[in-house]
């Protein structure tokens, strides 16, 4: 008889082997481990939120390029053109990732935007969620 076993990924299946680095980049040996998919996915998904296209230098096309919008004119009006910067990025780069929720604060006087990023990954049961400032 077939059974249905719960998908599991298995770079996770060592418990003391890293499988990347996430944030902040200040840990006991300047890198900060991660155990888990879950952790460097997020970690990876914080990293090209942050990261402006042309910032790397032999893949100019990686980044959302959000900091480009803090100079447009910041409004709640015009929240939703970043909204939809932003899901369309993530599904370009990150096919398993599926977004959520994203609440986007402006705050034209000081241009800093404040948003925060619900998301689910594909073969991993739960919600997980970002908050970036951007000035």
């Amino acid at each position: 008889m077939a059974q249905i076993l719960a998908n599991k990924i298995p770079i996770d299946s060592n418990p003391r082997k890293a499988v990347g680095y996430g944030f902040p980049l200040n840990g006991n040996a300047v890198f900060t481990p991660t155990y888990t998919t879950r952790e460097q996915t997020k970690a990876n998904l914080i990293n090209f939120l942050l990261t402006n296209t042309n910032e790397r230098v032999f893949n100019p096309s990686y980044g959302a390029n959000l900091r480009a919008q803090i100079y447009e004119v910041l409004s709640t009006d015009n929240s939703g053109d970043l909204e939809d910067i932003i899901i369309q990025a993530i599904n370009e780069r990150f096919p398993n990732i599926e977004v959520r929720e994203i609440n986007i604060t402006p705050q034209p006087d000081t241009n800093t935007l404040f948003f925060t990023l619900t998301y689910e990954v594909a073969l991993l049961s739960g919600v997980d969620e970002i908050n970036i400032e951007l000035t």
